[in-house]
């Protein structure tokens, strides 16, 4: 009997295990899951989400793959680095060599308050693997708004944090976090490092919790806001009860971070001495041969079908479809601006 023939083979020690059985095999299997950045957490969260059966994975990143993310983000590997891959498409191909029966569907993209409800489809859960707040509040929003459940979660250093986010959307992330600090009074993961165990702890509890939510025991879901130092060795989980009578999000509906708030077209990069830069509206515009081409003149270029890279003396461009740029080399948001300007116009 081939591979493919014997599926029930690769889910036997998991459909044993009284909680999730052959029904809940089939349902995690008819599933769509919906996992926003893949980074560290995100790349983890993925391969769980693919090894244990879920039916469908849309994977949406902005970002391509360094060497530094080899030290955390276990999908990835120094063959994808020297290929200049995107996150979400060398995620696609490690995961579809995992499991082929998992329909995994790449998205390189940026999310933001245009963009999100382009892309989100019709998930049955959404899985955060994101690394700042601002998406995390757009992602919260959209949920409640939507009605669909959602898993997030955070580290940095030794430390990491989660909230389930029922369908339903009471009580919500906002009614534990009421919105992002201003930029600069909180540390990066540049400034405070972190370590792979804290994300895998996160990424671990995420992945019960969406087993929990896509096999149909609700009931078993922690319904607390989970603190955890794994240098300090403290666990504290928080319940988070019936609140939420008072809060903008999931009490009054008010869906600010959707309608755009706090949202920048530049940001610093977390940890990266890097901006994005993106222009406005959402989709695929530019001719990345034709903007190779063009950019020759000015510096080393390199190119495949996902990006354009343009090496500059003391900095690196790397442009996308959707004609979204990462600049390396500065933190400076006016200098990643103008350098936009001046290469690839706008």
């Amino acid at each position: 009997m081939s591979m493919k023939e014997n599926q029930e083979d690769r889910y036997a020690r998991q459909a044993v295990f009284g909680p999730v059985g052959p029904a809940g095999q089939q349902r995690l299997s008819a599933s769509k899951v919906l996992l926003i950045g893949c980074g560290a957490l995100g790349s983890h969260l993925a391969e769980t989400l693919v090894r244990a059966g879920v039916g469908e994975l849309t994977l949406i990143d902005r970002d391509f793959v360094e060497l530094t993310n080899l030290q955390r983000q276990s999908l990835f590997d120094e063959a994808d680095v020297e290929a200049n891959l995107p996150k979400a498409e060398a995620a696609a191909r490690h995961l579809r060599r995992i499991n082929s029966q998992v329909t995994v569907t790449p998205v390189v993209a940026d999310i933001n308050h245009e963009s999100i409800e382009y892309y989100l489809g019709k998930p049955d859960l959404i899985l955060d693997g994101t690394d700042n707040l601002q998406v995390r509040f757009l992602i919260n929003d959209v949920a409640v708004k939507h009605n669909i459940g959602w898993v997030y979660g955070a580290c940095l250093g030794a430390v990491g944090m989660a909230l389930v986010v029922l369908p339903g959307g009471r009580p919500c992330l906002r009614c534990v976090i009421d919105g992002p600090p201003e930029p600069g009074q909180l540390p990066t993961c540049e400034t405070a490092g972190i370590l792979e165990p804290a994300v895998a702890m996160v990424a671990a509890f995420q992945a019960a919790e969406a087993f929990k939510l896509l096999t149909g025991q609700q009931e078993a879901v922690n319904r607390s806001f989970v603190h955890f130092d794994l240098w300090g060795n403290r666990l504290t989980q928080t319940p988070v009860g019936q609140v939420g009578s008072d809060c903008k999000c999931c009490g009054h509906r008010q869906f600010e971070f959707l309608a755009g708030r706090g949202s920048l077209s530049t940001i610093s990069l977390c940890g990266r001495n890097s901006v994005q830069v993106r222009p406005k509206g959402v989709g695929g515009k530019l001719d990345l041969g034709e903007l190779a081409g063009r950019l020759e003149a000015a510096g080393a270029v390199s190119r495949n079908e996902f990006l354009v890279r343009l090496e500059l003396a003391e900095h690196q461009m790397t442009i996308f479809p959707d004609g979204r740029a990462i600049i390396k080399g500065t933190d400076n948001i006016d200098e990643a601006r103008s350098l936009y300007a001046k290469y690839v116009g706008h």
